[in-house]
């Protein structure tokens, strides 16, 4: 029968496991990085919208994720669309993470860090690329923005780009509403949208 000092020391254990698996971990995404074999790094970030997975290769930040997209499903696309070679580093995105907590903190209206577009193509693409020149604390609608991008009757298209950003709230993608001023769909959900443009505009 176990008493309450096997209990414990048993979780003490569990503890101590876990912290050498944490240091394990650390260890081999630094050799990973030295020999140059880590091609995606990634780690979680807390925020008021949920955990984001942030996701970076050597060209910058490639992925961000809601937590309903599924971080299991995401980091399977990145190793089919980019690379197998993916490792939890989460030194590797400190930069990535500071930006977003002052964003979250609403210290930050834009964001310095590399970003790596690989995963937009055509049309999304310069879709995307057009969503920074909307201002912090506003907001266009998708026809505006499928004028912006050089093909007005190409509003459904902005849609499309807008529910496949792999880089939301880096990329602007939540400032972009209907032209009856609704806010219309997001990837992470209506009320990440809402909690957005809240904190923008009150910022």
């Amino acid at each position: 029968m176990n008493t309450d000092h096997d209990l414990i020391h048993d979780l003490a254990q569990m503890a101590d496991g876990t912290d050498r698996m944490a240091a394990l971990r650390t260890r081999l995404a630094v050799a990973a990085d030295r020999d140059g074999i880590l091609d995606v790094a990634y780690r979680i970030v807390d925020s008021p919208v949920g955990p984001l997975l942030v996701a970076a290769t050597d060209q910058g930040l490639v992925r961000v994720a809601y937590a309903n997209e599924g971080h299991d499903a995401v980091l399977q696309q990145l190793a089919d669309k980019i690379s197998p070679r993916i490792l939890h580093a989460p030194t590797r995105l400190d930069t990535v993470a500071r930006e977003l907590d002052e964003y979250f903190a609403g210290i930050r209206r834009t964001f310095d860090i590399a970003l790596d577009w690989r995963l937009s193509a055509g049309f999304r693409s310069t879709v995307l690329h057009r969503l920074p020149e909307i201002a912090y604390g506003h907001t266009a609608s998708y026809a505006a923005v499928a004028q912006l991008a050089g093909n007005p009757k190409a509003v459904r298209a902005v849609g499309t780009a807008c529910a496949t950003n792999p880089l939301p709230v880096v990329v602007p993608c939540h400032r972009v509403v209907r032209s009856d001023g609704a806010m219309g769909g997001y990837l992470g959900g209506v009320e990440a949208k809402r909690v957005l443009l809240d904190l923008e505009s009150a910022a």
